[in-house]
């Protein structure tokens, strides 16, 4: 017995006399060089859109490298999903700031987002020219008939996080359905003012919540008029304007920028026919990288290299410098009550917005076999749950067959 004690106590002395035990240092700083090498590894094999790039983000910095902690990750994937414009590409940005600072950002930027773009400008040179060859053609409306599934396949995946927020609160669920509804139809009808419906509902959720704060005025509705003004001249301003709309004032990212887009680019300015939006659109989707990279296509098709370069970096460059300016207060902007009550407002739209999208994709088509592919694409997107770039893919080779086989073509 009293060994026993004696044992016991000479081992409790010895973890006194030991000192307590540290915890691990941080792991340290990549290289520039490494950034550039694992960013644009994730942006060439990031298919599959913003869920693909957060698990390829995760694995990277948090559990290979060790550069964040997964709570830390949890967080700033958090504060990218209240900002404006496409999130995962902001996530990406802000995940290189945190391991390598503002030049670790831009280079994470540019390795994240060049794939893309240059995917987007090569398969343009292909598919959007003017007399592409009888299997391109028969590629790209097959493909494109499977557009308006995949966009209700992204809001669905959308509406049960969102809904969430509100639902043990009867006013803001009868809100939430009111601000999808409004979207929706604005969506459906009037898409070159979708932005400015976007906005009032995140504003007016804001004021049924709390007092706004006074940067919640900076999203008024009559900077957006005058811009809209500006955009109206046409010509490079109009097409800048488009891609601003995209890259800073879409909440929600990914589809919502289809309305916004196809409202500017087919109905407004004529840049492009609906079915080359549609090819476009598909585009974007097989390509690897982040989604708002479509809008790459439909610079390429208003101006040539000039337009698809001004576009990409309009579209990009608000990511880059939300991250820049804003990384240090992104904690406070995560716990801000006035930026999750905008987004309460701003989310449902979004979603109504990519409904109304699918709407006008699917009125954009002209022949009988392509609604039946997009009956089938629906039936594999959100019964079967295959994926969107194999289901994009499987339409591309019926549409070739069909085309091969003399179907008529848009």
């Amino acid at each position: 017995m009293s060994s026993a004690r004696s044992d016991q106590e000479s081992d409790g002395a010895g973890r006194a006399g030991r000192p307590p035990a540290e915890k691990e240092p941080p792991a340290p700083r990549p290289s520039l060089v490494k950034i550039a090498r694992e960013w644009t590894r994730i942006g060439v094999t990031g298919f599959g859109g913003p869920p693909a790039h957060i698990v390829l983000l995760r694995q990277l910095v948090v559990e290979r490298e060790g550069w964040m902690d997964a709570r830390s990750f949890q967080d700033a994937n958090a504060a990218c999903g209240l900002l404006p414009g496409p999130a995962s590409t902001q996530l990406a940005i802000l995940c290189a700031y945190r391991v390598g600072g503002a030049a670790g950002a831009l280079i994470g930027a540019i390795g994240f987002i060049l794939p893309a773009i240059v995917s987007i400008l090569l398969l343009s040179l292909l598919f959007l020219e003017r007399s592409p060859p009888l299997w391109v053609r028969g590629a790209g409306a097959g493909a494109g008939a499977a557009v308006a599934a995949v966009a209700l396949h992204a809001a669905r995946s959308l509406v049960g996080p969102s809904f969430a927020r509100v639902c043990d609160h009867h006013a803001r669920r009868a809100r939430w359905v009111a601000y999808l509804l409004v979207s929706t139809a604005a969506a459906a009808s009037i898409g070159p003012y979708l932005v400015l419906v976007l906005l009032a509902c995140g504003v007016l959720e804001l004021l049924a919540q709390r007092s706004p704060s006074p940067a919640a005025g900076l999203h008024g509705t009559p900077l957006g008029v005058l811009a809209a003004a500006v955009a109206a001249r046409g010509g490079i301003a109009a097409l800048a304007w488009t891609a601003f709309k995209v890259g800073a004032l879409s909440f929600g990212g990914g589809f919502v920028i289809v309305p916004l887009m196809q409202a500017d680019a087919v109905h407004a300015y004529h840049w492009m026919t609906n079915a080359r939006f549609l090819d476009a659109v598909a585009l974007g989707q097989i390509t690897p990288g982040p989604v708002v990279a479509t809008v790459a296509a439909v610079g390429y098709a208003a101006h040539g290299i000039v337009g698809w370069l001004l576009a990409s970096l309009v579209a990009f460059t608000p990511s880059l410098l939300f991250i820049l300016v804003g990384a240090p207060r992104f904690e406070r902007l995560r716990r801000s009550e006035n930026a999750r009550a905008f987004l309460d407002g701003a989310g449902p739209a979004a979603i109504g917005a990519i409904v109304g999208a699918a709407i006008t994709l699917a009125a954009a088509l002209h022949t009988g076999w392509q609604f039946g592919l997009l009956a089938v694409a629906a039936v594999a997107l959100l019964l079967l749950r295959r994926g969107v770039v194999q289901t994009l893919l499987g339409a591309g080779v019926i549409g070739v067959v069909a085309a091969l086989a003399g179907a008529q073509l848009p």
